[in-house]
């Protein structure tokens, strides 16, 4: 059981800036796709988007390493729609979950310091 507890702690520890990582998942609901832009040929390099603002690319890459994104397509101008996978979903409901059961403290805790 402490084994298990361990394991826990230590993915909560690799999850990058936690809040906002929360925030990602919870602004993606169950329809709205992350748009991932390739940009190398102009310089810039791949970002992702949300509702017309930046996701963290630590935030993007970890969703997608994690099997938490998937790609569901691609836009009219070749950007590839990522959407939440069936563990992505468990994983923000589990997460809403564990936010929830935070203090105030807790939560300014994770906030600032991630």
């Amino acid at each position: 059981m402490q084994d298990a507890a361990m394991v826990r702690r230590k993915d909560r520890e690799s999850i990058p800036n936690r809040a906002d990582t929360l925030r990602v998942l919870r602004l993606m609901g169950e329809r709205a796709p992350i748009l991932m832009l390739s940009g190398s040929e102009d310089g810039y390099g791949t970002r992702w988007t949300l509702h017309g603002q930046q996701v963290q690319p630590a935030i993007a890459r970890y969703l997608m390493e994690s099997g938490f994104l998937a790609e569901s397509g691609r836009t009219e101008f070749g950007a590839r729609t990522l959407a939440l996978t069936d563990t992505g979903a468990r994983f923000r409901d589990e997460g809403t979950r564990w936010w929830v059961g935070l203090g105030a403290l807790q939560k300014l805790r994770v906030t600032l310091f991630g």
